[in-house]
């Protein structure tokens, strides 16, 4: 593909040979060293430039920190969202898993083995009771 920095005064186009992949991030492309190499450019990450020496003086191209870092909020948001729904499945397959079986009659409780019924009020003239398990430990 061709690709071109600078404006229409000063500007440079080369051809460069991109490799497609089908990632979900927030880079439109991501440029290497051999597109510095083929533009002879110099980046400078403290700033957040690249420049390159054009036919009529220095191309520079830059950004403001206020969009790196709007783009930096939105890759981990994006990133967030992949791990969420990649977890949300992993969720819904321990549940399928773990599902009740309808096959058994819910509208019964028996209580388990192990369990006896203790006055919650001895004076109460209702006698309401809860069932406590036997085979607990004393601690």
């Amino acid at each position: 593909m061709p690709v071109t920095f600078g404006d229409p005064t000063n500007y440079w186009t080369e051809i460069l040979t991109f490799e497609v992949v089908g990632l979900h991030e927030t880079y439109h492309a991501i440029l290497g060293c051999p597109c510095y190499a083929k533009f002879m450019a110099v980046p400078n990450y403290t700033y957040l430039k690249l420049k390159i020496s054009g036919p009529h003086g220095v191309i520079t191209i830059g950004t403001s920190f206020q969009r790196t870092y709007e783009c930096e909020v939105e890759c981990c948001e994006h990133v967030a969202a992949i791990v969420a729904s990649k977890e949300l499945a992993t969720i819904r397959e321990v549940v399928i898993e773990e599902a009740p079986d309808l096959k058994q009659s819910g509208r019964s409780f028996k209580p388990i083995e192990g369990t006896k019924e203790v006055l919650i009020d001895p004076s109460d003239p209702k006698g309401k009771v809860v069932r406590i398990g036997t085979t607990l430990s004393s601690e």
